[in-house]
């Protein structure tokens, strides 16, 4: 059975998502939603069913934390000419143990402790490592999700990466480690 058409501007207004919103995700248009929670419209079954499947399906995807909720901001990062000293230095200082490399708003490395250890006990001499420039020992860049990335999707992924730079369309927002998900409360 159907709520009430007075329950869809209150469910939608629970979830905050506005007309326009609710519109695309239900596949009708923003009047159609306008009209009804103005009561102008007598709307079909169809139209309503979808609507409020559509607000049910939202409420469920709303109670999974997403990596929005916990990443880490500002995204702190090294530029590819820096020196692996300085590296080194912010790691220290922030208690990190790997940064991602920018070049201007584009991810193009990573930097690790232990790809800098890793290198140093293979017979690389430390002083000589910490001179170097980081785009001569950087990693592949860490992977990239959006913010509204459930956060059970990032268990897998955080496996075999030291993180996880979160986006908002085209912009780095945050940066999500392991660390980050072993702070979240159940």
């Amino acid at each position: 059975m159907l709520p009430t058409l007075d329950e869809i501007p209150k469910r939608r207004k629970a979830l905050g998502l506005t007309q326009s919103r609710l519109a695309e995700l239900a596949g009708v248009s923003q009047s159609i939603i306008a009209k009804i929670e103005s009561g102008s419209v007598d709307p079909s079954y169809s139209i309503v069913k979808r609507l409020v499947e559509t607000l049910e399906k939202q409420s469920v995807d709303t109670a999974r934390p997403r990596v929005s909720e916990i990443m880490s901001r500002p995204v702190i990062s090294v530029s590819r000419t820096q020196l692996v000293r300085e590296a080194v230095d912010l790691m220290r200082r922030r208690g990190y143990s790997q940064l991602p490399v920018f070049e201007g708003t584009r991810c193009v490395g990573s930097i690790s402790e232990k790809t800098i250890l890793d290198r140093a006990a293979r017979g690389e001499p430390l002083e000589s490592l910490l001179n170097n420039r980081v785009r001569d020992i950087m990693d592949s860049p860490l992977p990239t999700v959006s913010e509204d990335t459930p956060l059970e999707m990032m268990l897998g992924l955080l496996q075999g990466n030291y993180g996880v730079l979160v986006t908002r369309g085209e912009n780095t927002i945050g940066i999500l480690t392991k660390s980050d998900i072993l702070k979240v409360k159940r």
